[in-house]
């Protein structure tokens, strides 16, 4: 098989559109034909090494994939040799820049059947990440007052969705790029982080503060205020602590995306219900991710980009 791989640590350019060994499926596990591998910005702090997940070189990237069942371990009766599935792989396994790839079977779900298969790589991690800040850390209610900050990047996007649909107030920041997006996602107040101050801007207390935006620890600190007594702030910027204020009972949570299937199946529901949209900014070829990867270190990519196999 052809797969996308890398050798040693290092720069985009350590990456290789290679030949392969395809995997065989062990005891509860599934054989993928891929159908979509979605980048993450993660994938090259892997590459790179800046990320602690000890993967084993060669090492395939992509923790995001959807595609069809091609063969079934030992023990494995959730699926059948055909089935559209859709799931977040463990991360220090080989991943989905690949034509073929090997997944647990407890991680997958059936895929959604109201959109392209290729495209649904695009929900399971940054949406589980969404799912799990805002209901399971952060207990989001219908009725509270939410402030997403990075709302215009592929979590946001979901979270803002989610938090509105679950009949939150939604307040969210944003770059012009991405204000329109975020506006159409349903946010109930855009802030232009630009060019207005959130501080001044938020004018009531909200409920859950979730940070997804790389701003500093003292610009982080400075939002807690903006969280009223009993609130929560999550975050899933792990390089720094996230700030509460305990003498008001500002708690904190940190969120390490975990691959629940329940979760990602009600996710998969409610994109085939026409209540979350997944929005895939752009599709490449399997032999074009290096290129990707060289692009985003650049910071030329904007929005979820799914790689599909080349066609042979």
């Amino acid at each position: 098989m052809k797969a996308v791989r890398f050798h040693e640590f290092g720069g985009p350019e350590v990456l290789r559109y290679e030949d392969a060994e395809q995997p065989v499926a062990g005891a509860g596990e599934v054989l993928i034909r891929v159908a979509g591998s979605a980048f993450n910005p993660a994938d090259a702090g892997i590459r790179g090494g800046t990320l602690p997940f000890p993967v084993t070189l060669p090492h395939v990237p992509g923790y995001d994939v959807s595609g069809t069942v091609e063969s079934l371990g030992e023990g494995v009766t959730a699926f059948v040799v055909g089935d559209a599935v859709v799931g977040f792989l463990p991360m220090v396994a080989d991943g989905s820049a690949a034509e073929f790839v090997v997944a647990p079977a407890e991680v997958l779900v059936k895929a959604p059947t109201s959109i392209d298969l290729a495209d649904a790589a695009a929900l399971p991690s940054v949406a589980l990440t969404a799912w799990q800040a805002l209901f399971d850390l952060g207990s989001l209610e219908s009725g509270q007052r939410v402030l997403i900050t990075g709302a215009g990047g592929a979590v946001g996007g979901y979270a803002v969705q989610l938090a509105k649909g679950a009949g939150a107030y939604v307040i969210a920041t944003a770059s012009p790029r991405s204000r329109e997006g975020v506006s159409a996602a349903g946010a109930d107040e855009v802030i232009d982080h630009t060019s207005t101050a959130v501080l001044d801007a938020v004018t009531e207390p909200v409920d859950v503060l979730l940070n997804l935006a790389p701003i500093s620890p003292e610009e982080f600190a400075a939002l807690v205020p903006l969280v009223g007594d009993g609130g929560i702030v999550v975050a899933t910027t792990a390089w720094m602590t996230t700030p509460g204020d305990e003498e008001r009972g500002v708690r904190t949570a940190g969120v390490f995306v975990e691959a629940k299937a329940d979760e990602l199946s009600e996710l998969v529901a409610r994109v085939d219900r026409g209540e979350l949209t997944v929005d895939v900014a752009q599709r490449v070829s399997l032999s074009e991710l290096p290129a990707i990867h060289s692009r985003a270190a650049a910071g030329e990519v904007h929005g979820k980009v799914v790689a599909t196999p080349d066609a042979r």
